[in-house]
């Protein structure tokens, strides 16, 4: 059974950093590309960034220059490094394999 455990979240200041970190388990982790996607407060989930198998990367727009996407294929953990923190990422937090099963998030909170 596939299963993502977010971890990580909490609340920062605008400016401030935050890493966020996602166990997988139940699938062929060092096969499958990962992404990180975030749903802010009323809003639609957003894809956010993504990395391939191989370590390729690519990010929203938005989010471009200031998170960084890595992993970890000994440990089966994917992580989203995110600096210079603004208002407009305050979001619940995902990791996924671009399929349809979803873990609980971890919340991300951006205020001063």
């Amino acid at each position: 059974q596939v299963q993502f455990v977010e971890s990580g979240g909490g609340s920062v200041q605008p400016g401030g950093s935050l890493r966020l970190s996602c166990v997988v388990s139940g699938l062929d982790f060092s096969a499958t590309d990962m992404g990180w996607y975030r749903e802010p407060p009323g809003k639609a989930r957003e894809f956010v960034a993504r990395i391939s198998r191989e370590g390729a990367t690519n990010y929203i727009y938005a989010v471009k220059g200031r998170f960084t996407i890595s992993r970890d294929n000994a440990k089966n953990m994917v992580y989203l490094q995110m600096d210079n923190l603004k208002r407009d990422d305050t979001a619940r937090y995902y990791c996924n394999n671009f399929g349809r099963i979803w873990g609980k998030g971890t919340l991300v909170t951006v205020s001063s």
